[in-house]
């Protein structure tokens, strides 16, 4: 039997479930917390050398800054636990969270007819999901309902992706230890420096993971006698040491808004969108002077790293992995070594190349991803489950929040930009004002519309289009949420600060209203 009704759930206690909470707050949400902390992927999927990707002042909550602000450094995930659960004592969070409370089965419960050319209050005023909730430690599930669901559970950690072998290829026929890499945050010190110390170690992939884990496996072998940690890498992607291009910020390339307006955008009318063609050289100059800097500053044709697509493709698809420092330095002295592959497979004694190499070794370390989707449909209930599974890889959500065709349910922290903790809290400040019914959504077309128009800007601006990445036109994106908000869209004091400055979470906060 279910618990008593309350409004709103909240499954997921990482940024975006804790952002959901500080501005859902006045309607006492409960929110799922299937561990013993808050934090996400910061607690559960970091390792003891992963630093934020963003500058420090580019990842902050608007109404809570850094004690010291800095837009130099990237904080380990140690410092961004500590500021997230000082965030949450600050605006008495925590009080909202269920700890080990795993949410394993969603219940559709309300009722289905809806207006044709409106969404509707996300608060119907009687209960509209159930949702079970299994604790640490009980096999029992209970059931509580709910009038709207907030689902946070995110798109990294819990569930990784393993590749597929051909038949006698799999880990199987190994005869070292493989693991993934959310296996390996999960071991303390103690167990990280017995699996790698002395150990002739290959890690498949090389995107951010994949590069904290090389780099934290080179720190185990120092000395004469540490071995080579092997990266096999089958799609190569630029790499940036810092945040400074021939001594210019990197935000004049990309996050300004003079700089927005060389990329198109959704709902860009026909004279930006000449105006955005015109500008079409310029856009492309930009991505030569990165990759002529980095190309000059790093040895990537030394390595054979060098990709052969834009650098503007990876940004435009949030792939783009900030190096640790002194990275190159250990493939320097031989720490860390690269081999590019289109395939591969194992043997008894390690890892065999499509070209036929083969690669002894100790350990194997895949650094291939988490199962996000697989994630949400294990909790979603037919027949809404179907709607979350797109040809293009990308979740249809209008705002990045919203699919019309799912009840009374929001996503926060699917859609992803430079500053993702920014990109989930102006998207929870749009969505308490929904709540409130303070506006109103557009008609279900228009949702629709607006939706397959980003997605289809995705898949012309980056080949790498298998994830739902607003980069290219973040000010624009947060313009249209502004504006539903009833908010000024432009935030800054004058107008060359508007054109020419970087816009961070501190330009929405929300006493400027």
């Amino acid at each position: 039997m279910a618990n008593k009704s309350k409004k709103i759930a909240i499954i997921g206690g990482g940024i975006s479930g804790i952002a959901a909470a500080k501005q859902l707050r006045k309607h006492n949400p409960v929110v799922f917390e299937a561990t013993d902390c808050i934090g996400g992927v910061w607690k559960h999927c970091a390792f003891r050398t992963t630093k934020l990707q963003t500058p420090r002042c580019d990842y902050e909550f608007s109404d809570f800054p850094w004690a010291q602000r800095d837009n130099s450094s990237f904080p380990s995930n140690i410092e961004i636990l500590e500021y997230v659960r000082q965030y949450a004592e600050h605006f008495d969070v925590l009080k909202f969270v269920e700890f080990n409370s795993k949410v394993v089965e969603i219940r559709f419960i309300g009722d289905r007819r809806h207006k044709s050319d409106q969404y509707g209050s996300l608060l119907s005023g009687h209960p509209v999901w159930e949702v079970g909730v299994q604790t640490t430690g009980s096999e029992t599930i209970q059931w509580h309902t709910f009038e709207c669901l907030v689902i946070c559970a995110g798109k990294y950690g819990d569930i990784p992706m393993i590749p597929k072998f051909p038949q006698n290829k799999g880990p199987e026929v190994f005869k070292g230890k493989v693991l993934h890499t959310l296996d390996y945050c999960k071991m303390n010190q103690e167990e990280t420096t017995q699996l790698l110390k002395g150990k002739k170690v290959v890690i498949f992939g090389f995107k951010k993971s994949a590069i904290d884990f090389a780099y934290e496996c080179s720190q185990e072998n120092q000395g004469p006698e540490g071995q080579t940690c092997t990266m096999v890498i089958r799609t190569l992607r630029w790499t940036v040491p810092h945040y400074s291009v021939w001594g210019l910020p990197f935000y004049m390339f990309y996050s300004t808004r003079a700089a927005q307006y060389l990329h198109e955008r959704p709902n860009q009318g026909f004279f930006r969108s000449l105006i955005c063609t015109a500008l079409s050289p310029v856009r492309k100059m930009a991505s030569k002077i990165i990759e002529s800097y980095l190309t000059w500053t790093l040895p990537l044709d030394k390595y054979g790293l060098k990709p052969d697509h834009p650098f503007e493709e990876d940004y435009a698809s949030c792939q783009m992995p900030i190096l640790p420092e002194n990275f190159f330095a250990e493939a320097d002295k031989g720490k860390i070594d690269f081999k590019r592959t289109s395939k591969w497979g194992f043997w008894e004694g390690g890892v065999e190349l499509d070209d036929g190499t083969k690669l002894e070794a100790d350990v194997v370390v895949l650094a291939t991803g988490f199962d996000g989707k697989q994630k949400l449909n294990a909790i979603i209930p037919d027949p809404f489950r179907s709607l979350l599974d797109f040809p293009s890889g990308m979740m249809p959500l209008y705002k990045g929040t919203i699919n019309p065709f799912i009840p009374n349910t929001a996503f926060v922290g699917y859609i992803e930009s430079v500053s993702n903790l920014h990109t989930a809290e102006i998207r929870c400040k749009w969505l308490s004002r929904l709540v409130d019914d303070r506006f109103k959504l557009p008609s279900v077309e228009k949702m629709l519309g607006d939706t397959m128009e980003e997605i289809d800007i995705m898949k012309r601006t980056t080949r790498f289009y298998k994830r739902s990445c607003i980069s290219t036109f973040s000010i624009n994106h947060t313009d249209e949420i502004c504006e539903e908000m009833g908010w000024n869209a432009w935030r800054k004091s004058n107008w060359l600060a508007e054109a020419f400055s970087p816009y961070n979470s501190q330009d929405y906060a929300e006493k400027e209203d």
